[in-house]
């Protein structure tokens, strides 16, 4: 029986691309996009900066545990009608997330607007690689590769642009003419595509999981506002997770009908790419993706706006660098490429990132990203198309597995950056405040009021002012570091494979 890739035409192929890359670059656009408004909506919402962090929350959970079922649902309806209801929900819950009056309404709607990105990102990575030849298909993850690397770090200048030009809900309602325009050419154009496997759906492992991961991505975007397991709520939320992931792995183990088939972990590419996915995109690049418009607009005072536009340098190379990394990882080999990207990503992280302060000129910074984004753009195609090139008819689940792990990956390293640049800042201001002596500073503020004419307490504060932006400087300096080591761990299953090629041609030849 032939393949899916033989029954389409090259313009079919080329319409697929493209129809399906701009479903990816819409939904993951939104995942930072999002990010840069939450501050607006306090008001309009009728809460709090911690209320209204459940916009992001609630995304976040339904897209995660929408993920496990696309596999299912696949099997069942075929890729196409899943990519079409994953882009119909989006779509629709874009418009009910623009007209939002209440904090309730927003959380509604967002939930529908994750779960139907997940339908869309696992439904059109498994249906683009699935559309291309063994041998191009390096290009076609590079392809996607620069929807889901390019995408989220475009979403800050966006996300500035529209706020700042027109009105936040235009983030949302932006979505809805390209949403339509894309679902009515899929309807009509997209070609059908439905495995030759049956995949039955294990509720019980689905029910378990799903409360695991909840609950896990509640504790680690809550515990940083609750002070973590001095809460009670952060306590019994982890103990919900923990237990209910015990139950998963108790009923994957008694059910002859898993969610999860245990044999994709035998394939010891895939098993690579998965730890790698989970370390060094999770818990290190998504601390970089976190920190950035936090540098720009925290730290440096910058107006959101021209926040996006420092990061815009990094957002091109990523998108320039991921089709060309594509090509190598078809020409070459996928492990060049990935350890281009390793050499290049770990050089930015421990020479680059961590000597970003506040006296650092802001568009040298912004310029500097640039080898950053080059190592990013050439990370995400080598890395899925390794993944993925021996999964066969367990490709979905493959997908689905590893954007499961980015979700749960993102939200640790996003929990990590939030944690330690509050932890490293007050551990700074502290150490600063303990080597003072106090004789000295108090002639020296006394000075400046008599200079400047200023009363004693004004200068007081403004003293304390400047420890806390030097203190806030440094915390920034040691994340960065921080998410550079995270780095360092992901990258040794990358190294093994490198080292691996070596062994095999060279010592092996020569023995």
């Amino acid at each position: 029986m032939s393949e899916f890739y033989e029954k389409i035409s090259p313009s079919q192929r080329i319409f697929l691309t493209v129809s399906l890359m701009v479903g990816v670059f819409m939904a993951i656009l939104d995942t930072t996009i999002v990010d840069i408004i939450v501050p607006r909506l306090t008001g309009p919402l009728s809460t709090d900066l911690y209320g209204v962090q459940w916009v992001i929350t609630s995304y976040m959970t339904a897209a995660a545990t929408g993920i496990l079922l696309v596999e299912w649902l696949e099997s069942r309806i075929g890729l196409k009608k899943v990519f079409l209801i994953g882009l119909f929900l989006f779509t629709t819950s874009s418009f009910f997330a623009g007209r939002a009056n209440s904090l309730e309404w927003m959380i509604t709607a967002r939930t529908f607007q994750g779960f139907g990105e997940s339908l869309i990102v696992v439904s059109a990575e498994a249906m683009l690689f699935s559309a291309y030849p063994p041998y191009k298909r390096g290009l076609a993850m590079g392809i996607y590769g620069l929807g889901v690397s390019f995408a989220p770090a475009l979403g800050p200048t966006l996300g500035g642009w529209i706020t700042e030009l027109i009105e936040w809900r235009w983030v949302f309602y932006i979505n809805i003419p390209i949403g339509i325009i894309n679902f009515v050419s899929a309807l009509f154009f997209l070609p059908e595509h439905k495995p030759k496997h049956s995949v039955s759906l294990n509720f019980i492992s689905y029910f378990f999981i799903s409360v695991a991961t909840v609950s896990l991505l509640i504790v680690l975007s809550k515990g940083q506002q609750h002070g973590w397991f001095s809460s009670d709520f952060i306590v019994k939320m982890s103990f919900l997770s923990l237990f209910s992931f015990l139950f998963f792995l108790l009923s994957e183990m008694l059910s002859r009908n898993k969610l999860v088939d245990p044999e994709i972990f035998k394939i010891k590419e895939f098993t690579i790419a998965f730890l790698v996915y989970c370390l060094l995109l999770g818990f290190s690049m998504y601390q970089v993706f976190y920190l950035l418009p936090l540098f720009y607009e925290r730290l440096k005072g910058l107006p959101t706006f021209e926040a996006g536009l420092h990061i815009l340098p990094l957002a091109l190379a990523v998108g320039i660098s991921s089709p060309i990394a594509g090509v190598i990882s078809d020409k070459v080999s996928e492990r060049l490429p990935l350890f281009i990207a390793v050499v290049l990503y770990l050089y930015a992280s421990f020479f680059i990132l961590p000597k970003f302060n506040y006296y650092t000129p802001s568009w040298e910074s912004a310029f500097k990203l640039i080898i950053l984004g080059i190592g990013m753009g050439f990370f995400f195609a080598p890395i899925t198309n390794l993944a993925l090139k021996k999964l066969g008819d367990k490709t979905t689940l493959g997908v689905s597995l590893m954007h499961y792990i980015r979700f749960v990956g993102g939200s640790f390293g996003t929990a990590l950056a939030t944690n330690d640049i509050q932890r490293y800042m007050w551990e700074n201001f502290q150490r600063s405040t303990e080597i003072q002596n106090e004789r000295i500073l108090s002639e020296f503020l006394e000075k400046i009021s008599w200079l400047f004419w200023i009363g004693e307490k004004k200068v007081k504060a403004l003293f304390y002012q400047v420890e806390q932006l030097h203190a806030f400087s440094d915390s920034f300096m040691r994340t960065f570091f921080v998410a550079g080591l995270w780095g360092l761990l992901g990258s040794l299953p990358i190294f093994y494979l490198f080292f691996e090629l070596l062994y095999e041609k060279f010592i092996k030849k020569r023995a």
